[in-house]
């Protein structure tokens, strides 16, 4: 399939949802590379709506060719938030983003426009339409520790050897490489005594107040376009901007440290491994990203799927 006809598809996908949206804020959900972005401008421009992204890593500055931040061409199109707006000396949270993302939707209303949310970060999407888990108070010296660990031995080791025996149901929900939340997992199950999955019952309820529009497509064809874009990136100056941001601290802000595209181009800049390697190892990665996104998507009765 080429581009245009995904962009035919896409463009297809957009008439559909904007003919029965009945004003319903809309989510736009799926995998990296599926072409969420894109349909978010569409609708944006159908519907009068604003879009506020939902990707945890498109919040930070400098974070622009790895993250596939918008173009200026496309923040120049309709209104966007969110993206580009704090510096990597801030560490973000589930919790804190919730709650500008909640901000700017009431700003957005108030304006008589409609919010379109546009992501693929499963978790930070989970808790903006159902709510946050609200767990016990963090240790930091427990984190310290686990972070420690997570430095000599890899967020991996932590997810396979820390969590997967106490809490395999919230193991397989998340990212090897999503050392956040592997930390917090493990220190929810450490602090309490139980894992994390068994104490989200908040999330049993599930908020129907938006709609939930996911996009997928063959997996052949994304895994395609997911070693393309991450081509596409490199020859773009993904290396150099890795380089810049290593300079600014950004191992300093080990969230954005863990960003896949960012986490392997650092090991390079290390040397712990060749460009090439780095290369091989962001494609796999973002393949099992994809994967995971999937996975956790599809067990969402919500979601309404469109096939690009």
């Amino acid at each position: 399939m080429t581009d245009q006809e995904i962009k035919k598809n896409i463009e297809k996908a957009a008439i559909l949802i904007s003919q029965n949206n009945n004003d319903r804020k809309l989510i736009i959900l799926g995998p990296t590379s599926v072409g969420k972005s894109s349909l978010g401008i569409i609708l944006a421009k159908k519907l009068n709506g604003e879009i506020v992204s939902l990707d945890s890593m498109q919040i930070y500055k400098g974070m622009d060719i790895g993250t596939a931040k918008p173009s200026a061409e496309e923040l120049a199109v309709v209104p966007h938030y969110l993206i580009d707006c704090q510096p990597l000396s801030e560490k973000s949270n589930v919790a804190s983003f919730i709650d500008k993302a909640k901000r700017i939707e009431s700003e957005i209303l108030n304006r008589n426009a409609l919010p379109i949310f546009v992501g693929g970060t499963a978790m930070y999407i989970k808790a903006f339409v159902d709510g946050l888990f609200e767990g016990p108070k963090s240790s930091p010296e427990l984190r310290e520790e686990l972070i420690a660990i997570a430095n000599e031995r890899g967020s991996e080791f932590l997810h396979r050897e820390l969590l997967s025996p106490v809490d395999p149901i919230t193991a397989k929900k998340i990212h090897p490489n999503d050392l956040f939340r592997i930390v917090r997992a493990i220190e929810v199950y450490r602090l309490t005594g139980k894992p994390i999955s068994e104490q989200q019952t908040q999330w049993e309820n599930k908020n129907t107040e938006y709609r939930l529009i996911g996009l997928t497509m063959p997996r052949e064809l994304l895994y395609k376009r997911i070693e393309e874009r991450v081509d596409k990136m490199i020859d773009s100056g993904l290396v150099d901007e890795v380089k810049k941001l290593k300079s600014l601290g950004i191992e300093k802000n080990k969230t954005a440290a863990q960003a896949i595209g960012y986490k392997e181009l650092l090991s390079y800049l290390n040397g712990e491994f060749s460009l090439e390697r780095a290369i091989e190892l962001i494609k796999r990665n973002t393949r099992r990203f994809a994967k995971h996104q999937l996975t956790w998507f599809r067990k969402d009765e919500r979601i309404d799927w469109f096939d690009i």
